[in-house]
């Protein structure tokens, strides 16, 4: 048996970047018909190859297990641009209601996102303390 790559999130953060990512996670799902018809086995004739017409195609356990990994990286990476997008947001200075638009959430919840990236960040050594405290101080009071 050969060597067998671990499909975590983490394994193929490291591995891939955004784009990459983002491009294999399309290439798996549109592999997969989603039809139930894959769920279930068919006794087919080794001689009639016929039945290969109307064969749709389906992930292996592999495939699909990556699929769902890289659906996490995916999200993610794109939960952590988010602070850059709040950041440059309010140093331009875009109102809370225009960053919730953006986000399709109400102000408050906007605030409150960005106070929990700044916090992960924090957690996470992305943002120093001082770093965190700036990001804390451009987001100003919570709206109401």
């Amino acid at each position: 048996m050969g060597c067998r790559m671990s499909i975590t999130p983490d394994a193929l953060e490291q591995e891939f970047s955004l784009t990459t990512a983002v491009t294999r996670l399309d290439f798996l799902a549109r592999r997969d018909s989603g039809e139930t018809t894959l769920n279930t086995a068919e006794d087919v004739d080794a001689d009639d190859w016929t039945s290969f017409r109307s064969a749709t195609t389906s992930l292996d356990v592999p495939e699909s297990l990556e699929l769902l990994a890289l659906g996490e990286v995916v999200a993610r990476k794109a939960r952590d641009s988010q602070l850059t997008g709040f950041r440059a947001a309010l140093r331009g200075g875009a109102s809370w209601q225009q960053i919730a638009e953006a986000l399709g959430v109400p102000p408050e919840e906007a605030w409150t996102r960005f106070h929990q990236l700044i916090e992960r960040h924090e957690r996470a050594r992305v943002l120093d303390s001082d770093a965190a405290a700036a990001a804390r101080e451009l987001a100003g009071t919570r709206p109401s």
